[in-house]
Formats: structure tokens, C-alpha cells, sequence
């Protein structure tokens, strides 16, 4: 029985390239270690991460003015990190459409003045507020946004128009490689690697250079600061160098499937084909105003709580694993990363129809 898996994140990855990693696990190009065995300063890991980062480039079509960098402390340290590095006691925008948007406001608190220009957390983040009612600060040092919701299952289908002269900065976690952006429309966006990059350990930031030179550094640690990140190559300290090399791998994967215009048009269609069942269904229901729906992360619900519960055992028995949703929010959720074949979201719906008959 062939088995997918649904998780948010840590999430699937690609078959291909868990494979390779399988192979070269114990015996990294021959030289009788594995990779995670080798030191960061030998001839043998430097062409990894430099690998890395040249993938990432030239998938997101980077250009010299920013630095690529691999930061330990995944995106949750970011939010604190860039407000240290950023803010210097001014004020930031911060736009609210979910959970973790709300905590990285708070974290920005700790160092300036936070300004929420729009939420829509009354509503239970069932949408993401329009563009045109924000209420920006025309000075802010940044705007700060939540490019998809893992937990709301929600997504900007296009991305926001920066302020004039105010950078804009994403947290794009669950996102990050899936479709097309144009980078130069923001100072700073980062990403957890453990949905779409590889496994958990590192968080993947690309900040504009001249916006990096911002910070005070008597005022930011060493280890906190992103110019030393830059001065040092993403190597001050021993950086997390089995999931650089994981990363590399699936960004290697990525450019053989042909880039993230390719995989963007994969994910539309699995997204599509899930959402066009939900949108037949009388038993299942998606709270998400139609026009924000994730493309990354569907979330659901069947008629009960009971029924919610039965659904994730029951799929879970039938090789559909880790359906259930977030503790806060509770019902189902399937995370349809990049990794995810067509086949698991076509096997997903089969059995949630089966399941509908069976339950109604």
C-alpha cells in the first residue's frame, strides 16, 4: 500500500531525493563518511552549500544585491532576529492573517513600535484582508507579511505592492519554491526549510545587502546579526550541514522538474482537483473565503468533531497519513506541498468520497 504523507512540516519529501540521500548516507562520494560526519571546513562540504545556494538562485532569479543565508533557529527566530536587525526603534507594519503572523508581531514588540495595519483574526482568519483597507505607516522601516497560513489555510494569491521606500519582508514557510515571485519587490523574505526545502534545522534567508548594513551592531549579538552570516558565508559557527545538503538535493530535484514555473503548475492542479471535490461535497466544508484558499495547506472539516476524528484514523489505515488539523483550530488539513504527487491528492479524494457514503 503506498503511503502519503499529508504533514504539515516536517513535511514529504521527494522520493528521488530521499533516495539519493539513502545512498550516499554512510559513504559521501566515496570518502567512507556520510555527509553529516564531515567537517564544515573540508574540501568536501564547501561545494554543498555552495551548490545550495547557486540552486537557490537561480530558482528565484536572485541577483548580487542580496545574500543567500542559512540561519539556524527556523522562521521563528526570524521574527525576533529581523526585528533586532531592522527596527532600531522606529515603527514596522505588520499585517495579521494568521498564527504565526501574530506571533511575529509580537516578537517585533520586544524592539519598536508595531503597527497592525489589517487582521483579520476576528474572523478566525478565514481571509486575508484586502490591500487597499490597510493602514500603513508611510515611514515604516519594514512591512512585515505571512505569504501563506499553515494553520488558517490561507494564501496571498498575489502578493502585496510594497509601500514606496518601505521594504517589504515575508515569512513564505510554507510557500517558499512553489510559484513564481518577483523578488525585487521585497527587502527580505525567509522560510522554516521543513515544508518545501528539506527537513527541519535551517531557515533559508535572502535579504537585500544595502538593508543588512541597517543594523547597530553594538546593539545585536554576534550570532544574531545578518552581516555576519554575509562576512562569513553562512559559516561563523558549524551551520546545520545535513540539512544544507537535503536542501541542495531537493533544489537539485526542482531544477530536473523544470524550475518553480513547472512545479507551480503541478501545484495548481492538485489544488485545483481538491478543491473542485470540496466545492461538490454537502458533507465537507472549508471555512477559507474561496478567493485566499491555500494552495499549500486545505483545510477542512466533515459535519462533527467525532466525525473529523474518525475521518484522519481511518484515512491514516488507508495509507493517508497526518490529516488531522492544528491543535488550535482542530478539524483536518492536507498539506499538498511540493513534494506531494498528484497521485496522493487523487488518492485523497477517493477515499474522502468512500468516507462521505459511508458517513452521511
Amino acid at each position: 500500500m503506498a503511503v502519503y504523507n499529508f504533514a504539515a512540516g516536517p513535511a514529504m519529501l521527494p522520493k528521488k531525493v530521499m533516495e539519493r540521500a539513502q545512498a550516499e548516507f554512510t559513504n559521501y562520494q566515496n570518502c567512507g563518511s556520510g555527509i553529516m560526519e564531515l567537517s564544515h571546513r573540508g574540501k568536501l562540504f564547501q561545494p554543498v552549500i555552495d551548490r545550495a545556494e547557486a540552486n537557490i538562485r537561480e530558482l528565484l532569479n536572485i541577483s548580487d544585491d542580496y545574500a543567500v543565508l542559512f540561519i539556524q533557529g527556523g522562521a521563528s527566530m526570524q521574527f525576533c532576529m529581523l526585528a533586532m536587525n531592522l527596527l532600531n526603534g522606529g515603527t514596522a507594519d505588520y499585517v495579521d492573517t494568521g498564527v504565526w503572523s501574530n506571533k511575529a508581531a509580537k516578537e517585533a514588540k520586544l524592539f519598536g513600535n508595531v503597527n497592525i495595519v489589517a487582521s483579520s483574526r476576528e474572523a478566525k482568519y478565514d481571509h486575508i484582508p484586502a490591500a487597499d483597507t490597510w493602514k500603513r505607516t508611510a515611514d515604516a522601516a519594514y512591512m512585515h507579511i505571512t505569504s501563506n497560513n499553515t494553520v488558517a489555510g490561507s494564501q496571498y494569491q498575489v502578493m502585496p505592492t510594497p509601500t514606496p521606500g518601505v521594504p517589504m519582508i515575508a515569512d513564505m514557510s510554507s510557500d517558499i519554491m512553489s510559484r513564481v515571485f518577483n523578488v525585487n519587490d521585497f527587502g527580505m523574505f525567509y522560510a522554516g526549510a521543513q515544508k518545501n526545502l528539506g527537513p527541519s534545522g535551517v531557515a533559508l534567508v535572502v535579504i537585500r545587502k544595502d538593508l543588512a548594513a541597517r543594523t547597530v551592531e553594538e546593539k545585536v549579538p554576534t550570532m544574531l546579526r545578518y552581516s555576519t552570516y554575509i562576512e562569513n558565508g553562512s559559516m561563523f559557527n558549524t551551520p546545520p550541514t545535513f540539512a544544507i545538503y537535503m536542501l541542495a538535493l531537493v533544489t537539485d530535484w526542482l531544477k530536473e522538474l523544470g524550475g518553480v514555473a513547472a512545479i507551480e503548475k503541478i501545484n495548481n492542479e492538485k489544488a485545483k482537483y481538491l478543491y473542485d471535490f470540496l466545492d461538490t461535497s454537502d458533507f465537507y466544508k472549508t471555512p477559507v473565503a474561496k478567493a485566499d484558499r491555500s494552495r499549500m495547506n486545505v483545510v477542512f472539516r466533515t459535519p462533527s468533531e467525532e466525525l473529523d476524528a474518525a475521518f484522519v484514523a481511518e484515512a491514516k489505515k488507508n495509507g493517508l497519513t497526518d490529516l488531522k488539523g492544528h491543535r488550535l483550530v482542530g478539524g483536518c488539513r492536507a498539506s499538498i506541498y511540493n513534494a506531494m504527487p498528484m497521485e496522493g491528492v487523487q488518492a485523497l479524494v477517493e477515499f474522502m468520497k468512500k468516507f462521505e457514503l459511508a458517513n452521511k
